[in-house]
């Protein structure tokens, strides 16, 4: 929002929230019907295809989003290195009203301006035309627009809301009040005008416009440099014809210099270019990706996983990951999506994040939950994995987490099997069980006496059940099974707490992964339900009390944090990514994975002692 708001800044259908795509229903219904119902000779084909170039217009600006976010979590050619932070995507979310405001304008043009109706496919002439107006009237006029939204009066009551943004992405373009895109959709529209009432117009001439537009938007507001040199090096006035990311990047920064639309030519004869638009552009130019400290290895859950991340929907990997009742339109591409991993994938990198000193980035492995599950899958995850511990080697990463690779503990026995296939390596592989650990210890209410063990045992469950005996805690079991396999793991003395009983119900409850809902109903009223593994438990019930899986809230040092991990809320990360953070920052030189743990009070302290805090005040909580 404005610093103060004016008139019109408010879009239309702002309160419809996702349902806002209805208020083009009418037109879309009618084109249709007008197009299915009247002779060959009187459909009007430019009026129906109005909806599929408005849907063309969001997959390109999607795109550019998914590209945008990919480079500059990889660091080369990234231009400015500040921070995105969840406020910005809040308030850029809403970035496809400008697609319905010119769903809008094409609906009621077609219907209401003669000249509009029933266009032909091609005129050369018309294109040409279009392209001599916007290089003519539309640059200049916007320039000196431009220019007069950035006076006191009209920059705090509206364009103030676009400088937000001080690091742009694609989508930045188009963030304006509804006043000011009225204003720009008049003067971007004197080409389609002027060519309308020259009668040389078409389908396409307009396609190609709007499409232009879009692409010079997005590819302007990126926030890497991807115009190569040797392109003006070939046409030197090239320079001011076209824009560089990095060139209107400056406007961002600077503010008063670099007012050009998409050809810097009028910055140079009035005087505003800045002057390091070009050493800027040069220093972007050659900028290598950035070699990260940590790095968090993760994967694909559920089908529709790939919409939050964070180079999926900006909107939906900023909240926490939760079917979306739309997304079943998605299917197709969904489904699309999970055939090519299963035949063909390569680790790629999601996000980057700073801690202090430390250098961050969050690498995905493109497979999913329930490839995870399959033996004949096994060999080619593995293979993945191994390949981006490689990778991290030959980088100089110096500490790799595991993140939620190895849920499945005969994978690879909890990454065991990396170290004994490359003993030397230097990078050291964290599956952060000892934090997990630490935090559901830290999740017992205070004076609890008995917990009740229930989900498929793990390292962590082992190594929780453990400490709990050792302090005096009973540990209650269900399974025969289980009961066994844990009293193996624990001491004479230890093992006096642990109790198999299928009766007894204590109301602390330590859950795994496979959780019924049946068995959450024989709990009692005010059970307190804690997991320990990577997955939270489906809630059956109100009058229980369900904690978090094993995370914490993130400290405010830790920057550009502008995605969620799956489902935990807003700048709260997982114990498995902050150990390996932990682990450098402390520089603990050693490997945590296979059987090793690492001092579990240590880790805890150490996590306290870096700003990370848990995510519940047990002491409010009833004990047993």
């Amino acid at each position: 929002m404005a610093s103060k708001p004016g008139i019109l800044t408010e879009w239309p259908w702002t309160r419809l929230g996702n349902f806002k795509y209805v208020v083009l229903a009418p037109w879309v219904v009618h084109s249709t019907y007008s197009y299915m119902t009247k002779d060959e000779s009187e459909r009007d084909l430019s009026y129906l295809l109005i909806l599929p170039l408005l849907l063309s217009r969001v997959i390109h600006n999607q795109i550019w989003i998914s590209l945008s976010r990919y480079r500059t979590a990889k660091g080369n050619n990234r231009i400015v290195d500040k921070s995105i932070e969840f406020e910005q995507v809040d308030r850029e979310r809403n970035w496809d009203d400008q697609i319905i405001l010119s769903g809008f304008v094409l609906y009621l043009g077609s219907r209401h301006i003669q000249a509009a109706h029933c266009l032909p496919w091609w005129r050369t002439d018309g294109v040409i035309w279009t392209f001599l107006f916007h290089a003519g009237p539309v640059e200049f006029i916007y320039y000196w627009f431009h220019r007069a939204l950035h006076h006191h009066f009209l920059y705090s009551r509206y364009h103030s809301h676009h400088h937000s943004s001080i690091v742009t992405e694609p989508i930045t373009s188009v963030i304006h009040p509804f006043a000011e895109h009225i204003a720009y959709y008049l003067i971007f529209s004197l080409p389609v005008l002027f060519t309308l009432l020259m009668e040389n117009t078409s389908i396409l001439s307009i396609t190609i416009y709007l499409t232009f537009i879009d692409f010079m938007n997005n590819m302007g507001h990126c926030n890497f440099e991807h115009i190569p040199k040797r392109l003006f090096s070939l046409f030197p006035p090239l320079k001011y014809l076209i824009y560089t990311p990095s060139y209107h990047s400056l406007h961002h920064t600077q503010f008063r210099t670099n007012y050009s639309l998409f050809m810097p030519f009028y910055d140079y004869v009035y005087g505003t270019m800045d002057k390091s638009s070009d050493s800027l552009y040069e220093k972007s130019l050659v900028r290598e990706a950035e070699a990260p400290d940590v790095v968090h290895l993760i994967h694909l859950t559920t089908p529709e996983s790939i919409y939050h991340l964070r180079l999926g929907f900006a909107c939906l990997a900023s909240e926490p990951q939760k079917y979306k009742w739309y997304l079943w339109l998605m299917w197709p591409v969904t489904l699309w999506s999970m055939m090519i991993t299963w035949i063909y994938g390569r680790t790629f990198t999601v996000e980057r994040n700073v801690f202090k000193h430390l250098k961050l980035q969050t690498w995905a492995i493109p497979k999913y939950t329930i490839q995870y599950q399959m033996q004949w899958q096994r060999e080619s995850i593995n293979s993945m994995i191994e390949d981006s511990i490689l990778e991290a080697e030959e980088k100089g990463v110096r500490v790799l987490t595991l993140g939620l690779l190895n849920q499945e503990e005969g994978l690879n026995g909890n990454g065991d099997f990396f170290l004994r296939k490359n003993p030397k390596l230097k990078v050291k592989l964290v599956d952060g069980s000892s934090l997990a650990v630490a935090v559901v210890l830290n999740s017992v209410p205070k004076g609890t006496t008995q917990v009740l063990l229930r989900g498929k045992l793990s390292k962590v469950a082992y190594s929780t059940a453990l400490a709990l005996c050792q302090g005096g805690i009973q540990v209650y079991t269900t399974s025969e099974d289980e009961y066994e396999k844990l009293k193996a793991k624990l001491s004479n003395e230890a093992g006096n707490n642990l109790v198999l009983s299928k009766h007894s119900a204590p109301k602390t409850w330590l859950v795994g992964d496979d959780l019924s809902e049946d068995e959450q109903i024989k709990a009692s009223k005010g059970t307190t339900f804690i997991p320990f593994s990577r997955f939270p438990p489906k809630k059956a019930r109100k009058d229980c009390v369900y904690l978090s899986t094993p995370a914490m809230l993130a400290p405010k040092h830790l920057e550009n944090v502008d995605s969620c991990e799956n489902w935990l809320p807003r700048r709260v990360m997982s114990a498995w990514r902050i150990a390996g953070i932990l682990h450098a920052m402390e520089e603990w030189n050693v490997h945590e994975c296979g059987n090793m743990m690492f001092d579990i009070e240590k880790i805890w302290q150490a996590s306290l002692a870096h700003g990370f805090r848990p995510l519940t005040n047990v002491t409010q909580l009833k004990p047993n």
